[in-house]
């Protein structure tokens, strides 16, 4: 019964506040004011969902082609922008060059690359994957570093107290610490690695995803199709936040970081 209850209250919130989009929404369709290229019924949108949602390239099936990119070059960007990391939390010189240069192309928007990497690899799937490891890989090293730069002295202290020392002080309580840190930081790259995606897949036509479905149904003048894609868009954006958000409460509850609700 408490985890139904536990449930309710995670979930009413997020029920509630759709309900009242869709009803400001349905109210603002009924007064004729937009035309419905502009502006689609609810119901003219859930019917383009649902009628768009099987098939070789409905819905899902983009949606599953989009997501494995994400994850592929996801798990590119933690692996490289983590070691990138760690050279940075250890090292000031290393901080100082490659920290700097991290920065500076975290501040650079990922879309910028797409010019150069549709010349290397062509309009492919190789040229979005390229743009989203470029974009997150920044992110994910910068979360990396801050997040040991982070872990308190009063710890490391303790750490050496009982005899720790070089790798051993680094393995045993550094990077344990850090852990929490790195989660949140990881949410935000993979949040970086998302957009960067939907943004490349705009652009390459030879490549089959949500992002180049929803280009498709606005060159059509399919608004509800559009608005559709949208909301798959998001809700696999939801998706993957809960699965981080579910890793970062486990993470934070076994090192009793969790302040009971």
């Amino acid at each position: 019964m408490s985890r139904l209850k536990g449930a309710l209250v995670q979930t009413w919130p997020r029920i509630a506040i759709i309900a009242v989009i869709v009803a400001i929404w349905a109210a603002v369709y009924a007064t004729g004011y937009w035309d419905t290229i502009q502006l689609p019924s609810p119901t003219s949108v859930w019917d383009a969902l649902w009628s768009h949602l099987d098939g070789r390239d409905g819905l899902l099936a983009l949606a599953y082609r989009s997501l494995l990119r994400l994850f592929v070059s996801l798990a590119v960007s933690i692996a490289v922008g983590t070691g990138i990391g760690l050279a940075m939390a250890a090292s000031k010189v290393v901080q100082r060059s490659v920290g700097s240069l991290m920065v500076g192309l975290q501040a650079l928007p990922s879309i910028s690359w797409l010019p150069l990497a549709i010349l290397w690899f062509g309009m492919s799937a190789k040229a979005i994957l390229f743009v989203v490891v470029v974009g997150a890989v920044p992110a994910v090293a910068v979360a990396t570093a801050s997040s040991v730069r982070l872990v308190p002295p009063a710890l490391v202290r303790a750490g050496r107290t009982l005899g720790a020392s070089g790798l051993e002080l680094y393995g045993k309580v550094v990077l344990p610490a850090a852990v929490p840190g790195y989660i949140a930081g990881l949410q935000q790259a993979w949040a970086i690695a998302w957009r960067a995606l939907m943004a490349a897949e705009l652009f390459v036509t030879g490549a089959r995803g949500l992002g180049h479905f929803v280009a498709q149904a606005g060159e059509a003048f399919d608004t509800p199709l559009v608005l559709a894609t949208m909301i798959v868009i998001m809700l696999c954006g939801i998706g993957v936040d809960l699965l981080f958000t579910l890793v970062d409460r486990r993470v934070r509850r076994r090192r009793g970081l969790l302040v009971p609700s």
